[in-house]
């Protein structure tokens, strides 16, 4: 395959050039690292990473291909991926695909040939930085002049256009390694709840759909009085708040409405950027952090088991130790000692900052899904 040269400029003056594969044109998103093993079709289509450049510290990457079943979603939502080396020959049964032509079907913005090494060092001395990439401009002061005149991640907000557009029920559950297929979901609870997609992935709604609970998607400005009034009514037995994208803290009009259902006491549980907008909600704001936690391998202590549990973790942003005035830390990040569980006290709420549904791994914190729907 013949590849294209892309140019790179990073708004701390680093100016690289490497190798395109995918998509072309130019693209300007926040840089930051992942330290995943496996999994790169998932992580790239999760919608969490909506105006970000990832760096795979995994030095190759396009060895097992890519296949519609490992989609978290519909398309490519990530800015752009960087890597050391690309594997166009796939060696998986499952693959259908290999890398460079999945990433030109989604129009995924891929890098190659670049020091990935270098970058994940740059990102975790200085933190994420805004960035931009070209494979049309080639000056570095067109870049940085382009760079600078758009919008940084925490000035835009992503959640409209990974957000579905009309609400539906969730009918999957999760992967049957022997059927090679995905279940379908058993709604055997008798229970339903509604999850708000702020860029919800496939697998959380897969997991949810696995403990029995029947799962209706909403897009993520749906109405709090809407929620309330459906769940007074029986209708509905607690409400989901997924993942998604960008700085929680600009995200006012999901707050307000988050605030109605707090209200109300309905059975409530939160991911990642979930469990972020339950914290403002209350009265503490989110902060950023250093260069945040994006992973397959992160150890995570659970207060109540006092046990350890390895996680995915994809995210730049932690709640405040102050909400343990109202809160009760049910897991520890034993990395950094950043909060990774909630539970509110005297309500019927709990979240948790990293992935348990972890497709396509490690799978330790599943049980978190079970435990929502004993509380519905």
């Amino acid at each position: 395959m013949s590849l294209k040269p892309v140019w790179i400029y990073i708004e701390n003056g680093v100016f690289l050039e490497g190798k395109s594969f995918g998509a072309e044109g130019t693209r300007v998103g926040e840089i930051v690292f992942n330290t995943s093993m496996t999994g790169y079709q998932e992580i790239i289509t999760d919608p969490s990473y909506a105006g970000q450049f990832i760096v795979f510290t995994m030095p190759e990457i396009g060895i097992v291909g890519c296949n519609a079943d490992d989609m978290e979603s519909s398309q490519v939502h990530a800015s752009g991926i960087f890597i050391r080396s690309l594997s166009e020959k796939a060696s998986n049964f499952r693959s259908t695909s290999n890398f460079p032509e999945f990433l030109k079907k989604y129009h995924g913005f891929g890098i190659c040939d670049v020091d990935t090494r270098f970058l994940t060092k740059m990102i975790r001395k200085d933190g994420p930085k805004m960035m931009i990439a070209s494979t049309k401009e080639s000056s570095k002061e067109i870049l940085k002049n382009l760079l600078a005149n758009s919008p940084r991640i925490e000035e835009f907000d992503y959640i409209p256009q990974v957000s579905t557009k009309k609400s539906y029920v969730h009918e999957d559950g999760v992967w049957d390694n022997e059927k090679l297929e995905y279940k379908k979901a058993s709604h055997v609870l008798n229970k339903k709840v509604i999850a708000f997609d702020f860029g919800i992935k496939r697998n959380i709604l897969n997991e949810l759909s696995e403990v029995g609970i029947s799962v209706e998607v909403v897009p993520y400005n749906t109405k709090g009085e809407v929620i309330v009034k459906r769940y007074k009514e029986g209708e509905i037995h607690g409400v989901f708040l997924s993942n998604g994208p960008g700085d929680p803290l600009i995200l006012k009009n999901e707050t307000a409405e988050i605030k109605k259902l707090i209200q109300a006491k309905i059975p409530m549980f939160a991911i990642c950027l979930g469990h972020q907008l339950l914290s403002i909600a209350h009265g503490f704001d989110t902060y950023k952090l250093k260069f945040g936690q994006h992973g397959g391998n992160h150890p995570v202590r659970s207060e109540k088991g006092k046990m350890v549990e390895i996680t995915a973790q994809n995210h730049n942003y932690s709640v405040p130790n102050e909400i343990c005035k109202i809160a009760k830390i049910t897991h520890l990040n034993l990395f950094d000692n950043t909060i990774e569980g909630l539970e509110y006290i005297d309500e019927p709420i709990f979240s948790i900052q990293h992935h348990p549904e972890a497709s396509p791994g490690p799978h330790e914190s599943k049980y978190i899904f079970a435990e929502f729907a004993k509380r519905l």
